[in-house]
């Protein structure tokens, strides 16, 4: 299926919030909390601006929010980044959405110049095709904690390298 015509855009506004907690309820993935930390992200970015730790790249097709990414710079870190949240309305699931955020994602994170990117998810069977998805982006697993969450519930910790990476003397501890 050919990727839906999108714009993107990284300036969030105040009506992404219902979005937002529409899009990441729909998937089915997350918990109440963990629904109301997505918002919680999205409305500091709104209160800081770009002073916030957080950035967002928000996927519209036909001026309406598909899916958006949230991310921002590991502090302390010279080249390292988190990819926090990716989240992409069901409805157009399957359609190369995701893939289309997570690679204009990266893109952005590597003006910033060579870096890393984490992205952690669940080890749970549920999140077997989140884990296959970042997999299929390029992503590699650097490191499971068992029963990190819960018992049976680890935490997978995936990376990748987007430009040339500095060399280990040249990182910030």
């Amino acid at each position: 299926m050919a990727v839906p015509a999108l714009t993107f855009r990284d300036e969030p506004r105040a009506a992404d919030l219902a979005r937002v907690r529409e899009i990441v309820d729909a998937t089915g993935f997350f918990s109440p909390q963990e629904t109301a930390v997505a918002v919680e992200l999205l409305d500091d970015r709104l209160a800081k601006g770009p002073a916030s730790d957080y950035r967002f790249l928000l996927a519209e097709e036909d001026g309406r929010v598909a899916g958006y990414t949230a991310y921002g710079r590991i502090p302390f870190t010279r080249a390292s980044w988190d990819l926090y949240w990716i989240a992409v309305d069901p409805a157009t699931q399957g359609r190369g959405v995701g893939r289309a955020l997570v690679a204009e994602s990266e893109r952005r994170m590597a003006l910033a110049g060579p870096s890393r990117i984490y992205v952690e998810t669940s080890s749970r069977e549920q999140y077997a095709p989140t884990r296959g998805f970042y997999e299929r982006c390029g992503y590699q697993i650097a490191a499971t904690l068992e029963d990190f969450y819960a018992p049976g519930d680890g935490k997978v910790i995936f990376v990748k390298e987007v430009g040339a990476i500095l060399s280990p003397g040249d990182a910030t501890r």
